[in-house]
């Protein structure tokens, strides 16, 4: 008998549905939402009444997509955190009215591990156990990942996240929200020449909040001496800034990598799409003798492919949620 998984996810601002069935994913739509670009940020009313607009029109979508129906459905996967509470609210309440009207299991899905598992969507799959960055907006962890549903965080961040400063930096140069894309693309037109501090954190920890400080006062010691700094050198000080980000982030994976001798190396999360990230991943992976793995940019972002794969494991174990489950703002891997 076949499985049929629909994925919901809405954890921040995109909508997503996915159609999964055996392992394979059918279908996997986004509906992003253009309008924090004028706030600059995510702003989590928006947010949580467009997901409320969206929901359907993108569940529906997926569905016909995949050619399946809803009678084929053998359970609802969705994303019962971590993420923003308007947000979750809106899948979690979708996802529980629709699998009590199907009569059918409902699986809650860790947005975190979901990310992880992004790399069975499609192959080639990493061998356990493996090693994955998981890097994005609002969290950076090195997690060892022994099967599909047993992982253990081995460093995370302090206190920002790498998309965090990404887009942090963007806001002080005037780049559009969300900035992570545009320094990727300026800075492959510049060259990393403005020295930033490397964060020293010990063991396998992350702390982006000095380096996003040091980048603050750095422009603001240039725009006194040049007010057209910024608008002469913003390739250059892009490139600067993805070097010095990039180069944290595959201090510490190289630090892990040695550390417990896995050589199956993964990353994933919405900076898993940054160019220089990928680059230095591949270049690592040769020198280094790893295999490695990223997964395709659909799968980088935030997804519902992803919640579906998270799901049919979770599934085939037979973890289900009751209806009386609700969203966690916070929860860990």
């Amino acid at each position: 008998m076949q499985t049929t998984i629909l994925g919901i996810e809405s954890s921040c601002d995109d909508t997503s549905a996915a159609i999964l069935r055996d392992g394979a994913v059918l279908s996997n739509l986004v509906a992003g939402q253009e309008a924090h670009k004028l706030y600059g940020g995510v702003v989590p009313e928006v947010a949580s009444r467009a997901h409320q607009v969206h929901i359907v029109p993108v569940v529906d979508a997926a569905l016909k997509k995949a050619g399946v129906g809803l009678e084929e459905l053998s359970a609802v996967a969705f994303t019962r955190g971590p993420g923003l509470a308007g947000s979750l609210i809106v899948g979690v309440s979708f996802a529980k009215a629709l699998a009590l009207s199907l009569d059918i299991p409902l699986v809650e899905v860790n947005h975190m591990q979901a990310h992880v598992l992004a790399h069975f969507a499609e192959p080639p799959y990493p061998a356990f156990p493996f090693l994955c960055l998981t890097v994005s907006g609002g969290h950076t962890q090195i997690v060892r990942v022994k099967d599909p549903l047993n992982m253990e965080v081995l460093g995370h961040t302090l206190d920002d996240a790498a998309g965090e400063a990404f887009d942090k930096t963007g806001k002080l140069l005037g780049l559009d929200y969300p900035a992570g894309p545009l320094i990727d693309k300026l800075a492959r037109q510049g060259t990393p020449r403005f020295p930033f501090p490397r964060p020293q954190i010990p063991g396998l920890d992350f702390s982006f909040s000095g380096l996003k400080t040091a980048i603050l006062y750095f422009l603001r010691q240039a725009l006194e001496k040049d007010p057209e700094f910024i608008r002469n050198n913003l390739a250059d000080i892009c490139a600067s800034v993805q070097q010095i980000i990039v180069n944290t982030l595959m201090d510490k994976l190289e630090k892990a990598a040695a550390e417990t001798g896995i050589r199956e190396i993964a990353v994933a999360g919405g900076v898993s799409a940054n160019s220089g990230l990928r680059s230095a991943v591949e270049s690592a992976g040769k020198r280094l003798g790893w295999n490695t793995y990223i997964p395709k940019l659909e799968y980088c972002t935030d997804n519902a492919g992803m919640i579906a794969v998270a799901g049919y494991y979770k599934y085939l174990k037979g973890e289900f949620s009751g209806q009386d489950v609700g969203p966690l703002v916070r929860w860990s891997v």
